[in-house]
């Protein structure tokens, strides 16, 4: 089963995602906060992480150079929607680049 690490500080949209994604058969653990994530990401193995970009402690994009050097996948979703942002995460070398407000469809889609 794949395994998908959730990096969103807002509960309610960290819970929607991991409700559509459990229902199609992902695996989903959920971290509010870039320095939790971090540690998660030290003790479990992930196929793949959805990341936000406003996060408390440690933003997505620090969060990002973190992830990176492990070779996990990201996908970055966030409501910081400039074109240089999504560049910026893009050249990061994210996966993906999905803008806030997203259907959860949309989101699967993207995932698979």
């Amino acid at each position: 089963m794949i395994k998908i690490l959730i990096v969103e500080d807002e509960k309610p949209i960290s819970d929607l995602i991991k409700l559509s994604l459990g229902k199609v058969g992902y695996s989903c653990e959920c971290a509010y906060d870039g320095m939790t994530a971090a540690d998660m990401l030290d003790v479990n193995s992930y196929d793949l992480v959805l990341l936000d970009v406003m996060l408390p402690n440690v933003d997505g994009f620090e969060l990002m150079e973190y992830i990176k050097p492990l070779g996990i996948p990201v996908i970055f979703l966030t409501a910081k929607n400039s074109v240089s942002d999504r560049v910026r995460g893009l050249k990061m070398g994210a996966e993906d680049y999905i803008v806030k407000p997203f259907s959860p469809r949309e989101v699967i889609a993207r995932v698979k």
